[in-house]
C-alpha cells in the first residue's frame, strides 16, 4: 500500500516526503520514500529497518539507507529488473507470489516513470 502524505519537513532532515511504501519482510521492514528537494526535484530513499533484541532482552532497529537519485531512476530500475529476472529464470522457486514473471519488473518501471 502507497501512503501519500502532504508536504511537511521530514524529522530526518532528508527532504520533503511526499509518499512512502513500507514492506514487511520477517525480522525485517523496508520503507521506499519519494521525498522532494528544496527545487521541488523528486529522490529516493531506500531504508532497511531490521528488528534486533539485545542481550538484555531490550529491542532496537538497525536501520540502513540508501538515496536514489533522478537521474539515476532508470539506470537503478533497469539494474534491478536484470537481475530479478536472472533469478526468476534459474531459481523460480526463490521468487514466490507472482504468477506473473513480468509484473513486478512493469511495476518497478511505472512506478520510477511516474517520478
Amino acid at each position: 500500500m502507497l501512503t501519500q502524505k502532504p508536504l511537511q519537513n521530514d524529522i530526518e532532515g532528508y527532504g520533503e516526503q511526499i509518499l512512502t511504501k513500507a514492506v514487511k519482510a520477517g525480522r525485517r521492514t523496508y520503507f521506499f520514500d519519494v521525498r522532494a528537494t528544496r527545487a521541488n526535484d523528486y529522490f529516493l530513499t531506500i531504508t532497511e529497518s531490521r528488528k534486533k533484541n539485545n542481550a538484555d532482552g531490550s529491542v532496537i532497529f538497525d536501520r540502513h539507507k540508501i538515496f536514489l537519485y533522478k537521474e539515476d531512476f532508470v539506470k537503478f530500475s533497469d539494474g534491478l529488473s536484470e537481475v530479478i529476472e536472472f533469478i526468476r529464470k534459474n531459481r523460480p522457486e526463490l521468487v514466490s507470489g507472482h504468477d506473473d514473471t513480468t509484473s513486478a519488473t512493469c511495476d518497478i518501471d511505472k512506478e520510477f516513470e511516474s517520478l
